[in-house]
């Protein structure tokens, strides 16, 4: 299988060592692939049943919070497939005549996988709906009066979108993926399986019980869980022989300050701040953007899913309550004055 990366170039070295590491870790086949089990399932026979008819898959649109292996399961469809992927992200498409160009160099059977599909201008969306359909693309030659329609044809191909905000997408690109599929939290017993995968890979020796705890506080998230074990690969290094046990992990943990449900200190301001500022909420999430300086977009992709996830945060119609786990887990008393009900 070949794959061929157009993106942004300028990452530094360490931000492409970090990539070239990360993409040594994905696996490159159902077999290995941990988790996911009914997306597998579906895909796969999805898969059997194109090669069988000798023809390329259906569009396939993946989406979910990040770091559930979206990349990867688009990289091990293209495995599978027996076809050629090129990779591209929604932002580095920045004219029509970026995808034009990527569309016409793509041969039959090939899969085009856009990453952040919901970046996609407007403009470049539309290009999409036709090459999607009906494999043809609509060329305007000239401006004005003489404008002219040119439609190319194209070569059978699959796109294969990820995304972390479906509903962001236009209602007409979205209804021309014929495979549309959400990626689910892990388990903890899936996250060690990858955290053991990734040690064999990376020649670390760690303890089952070291594993073990570092898959509680890796988020439910198999990007997570290797960020993780390679910064306590680095602790393991620079303080021990190299060989992560249970009492070298907790420390390296604690250094980098990941508490036992893998909340970081991003996360402990945002429930701190609803809690001192908003008496545990509801608050607004434009309002708790502002009040810790952070995006919206990455209080609702990043940090909101996990805090639901593990019943630290509840979304009503009134705006963001955290609950009472979330007053246990941080030591906190719940106010007099606090709005919040009977939040588990």
């Amino acid at each position: 299988m070949a794959v061929e990366r157009i993106l942004d170039s300028s990452l530094d070295d360490d931000d492409q060592q970090d990539q070239e590491l990360e993409n040594t870790l994905r696996p490159r086949d159902f077999k290995n692939y941990i988790g996911q089990a009914r997306l597998k399932k579906n895909l796969k026979l999805a898969i059997d049943a194109a090669k069988k008819r000798d023809e390329p898959m259906d569009h396939v649109l993946l989406y979910g919070p990040p770091g559930l292996g979206k990349t990867t399961m688009a990289t091990v469809i293209a495995n599978e497939m027996g076809a050629s992927i090129r990779v591209t992200s929604g932002p580095a498409i920045e004219r029509s005549a970026d995808l034009a160009s990527l569309l016409t160099n793509l041969q039959d059977g090939d899969i085009l996988f856009i990453d952040e599909i919901h970046r996609l201008h407007r403009s470049i969306e539309e290009v999409l709906y036709s090459a999607m359909e009906d494999f043809k693309l609509d060329i305007i030659l000239g401006k004005g009066p003489s404008a002219k329609s040119l439609r190319l044809d194209l070569p059978k191909f699959t796109i294969i979108g990820a995304t972390t905000r479906t509903g962001t997408l236009a209602a007409p690109l979205r209804d021309r993926f014929g495979m549309i599929h959400r990626l689910e939290f892990y388990t903890p017993e899936e996250i060690e399986q990858v955290i053991k995968r990734a040690a064999s890979i990376l020649g670390v020796k760690i303890s089952d019980e070291a594993a073990k705890e570092l898959s509680l506080r890796a988020r439910l998230t198999p990007r997570i869980a290797n960020r993780l074990l390679k910064r306590v690969r680095d602790y393991a290094d620079v303080n021990g022989d190299g060989i992560i046990d249970a009492k070298l992990n907790i420390s390296a943990l604690e250094l980098l300050d990941v508490d036992n449900l893998g909340l970081e200190p991003a996360d402990r301001m945002l429930l701190n701040a609803i809690i001192d500022k908003y008496q545990g909420g509801p608050v607004g999430v434009d309002s708790l953007a502002a009040l810790i300086a952070e995006e919206r977009s990455t209080i609702e992709d990043f940090y909101e899913p996990y805090l639901m996830q593990v019943g630290l945060l509840v979304r009503t119609s009134r705006g963001r309550e955290v609950t009472n786990k979330a007053y246990k887990h941080l030591n906190k008393t719940k106010s007099k004055n606090s709005n919040q009900g009977s939040l588990l």
